[in-house]
């Protein structure tokens, strides 16, 4: 009898101790401590968060950007999930304007057994050509022959021009071309007139990167030196 009372009082006690921590583990939660994937081990990666997409109308200038974001999302959050699972989500995020009568016939064929995608990448290259297609091309072609440099650094330039230049239907030479107009004069004239002068497009990229990056430098420690020599100057004798 005893060892039966002293059964049930280890069972109680187990039971409070397991309350106990599901107490903390909410109040972590509630606090934002770091989520249940801390509480299960201490080799668990805490879960990383992601921003919430932007709804997505159908405009064709913005069809390049959603489906970046939609691929970043589902490669972080959603890697296990079924292709099915996937395209629904990607759905969830259609709405409005000329995407709703697309969705709904998309859905439709869904429960009819009629998508047949292998991988979310094959749905997403049909949503791009969907609302991509050729005014896409013509916007991002437009956009790309306004870019400037301007005060931004060569690093920032190149980041931007590698996104517009993305599904503007520019390669080879004439992109090339592009982005000598739109880089500063100084950088463009010094790589020309050098003895060997970059040719491909990544060639570009990389010597005028390393050279803005080498004038900026030498710029700061002029600024540097200069008020040394005022701070010296200054100074009492």
């Amino acid at each position: 009898m005893s060892q039966q009372i002293n059964l049930h009082e280890i069972i109680r006690q187990q039971q409070e101790q397991l309350a106990a921590m599901q107490a903390q583990i909410q109040a972590l939660l509630a606090a934002g401590g770091g989520g249940t994937e801390r509480a299960e081990g201490s080799n668990a990666r805490p879960s990383m968060e992601v921003a919430k997409l932007a709804i997505f109308n159908g405009e064709a200038g913005k069809v390049g950007g959603f489906i970046t974001a939609c691929r970043l999302y589902l490669r972080i959050k959603m890697r296990g999930t079924s292709v099915e699972e996937q395209v629904q989500w990607v759905l969830s995020y259609v709405q409005g304007g000329s995407a709703d009568v697309w969705k709904e016939n998309v859905m439709e064929e869904l429960e009819a057994g009629e998508v047949e995608c292998e991988t979310v990448e094959e749905f997403l290259t049909s949503l791009r050509k969907e609302f991509g297609g050729g005014e896409e091309e013509s916007v991002k072609a437009a956009e790309l022959r306004k870019l400037e440099q301007g005060g931004k650094t060569m690093e920032e330039f190149v980041q931007e021009f590698k996104r517009v230049a993305r599904g503007s239907g520019y390669e080879g030479r004439p992109l090339v071309e592009e982005f000598k107009r739109g880089m500063n004069r100084g950088i463009r004239r010094k790589l020309m007139e050098a003895e060997n002068p970059p040719a491909s497009i990544e060639q570009w990229y990389r010597r005028a990167t390393a050279l803005d990056r080498n004038w900026r430098e030498s710029r700061r420690e002029e600024e540097r030196l200069r008020g040394k020599k005022e701070q010296a100057g200054g100074a009492p004798k």
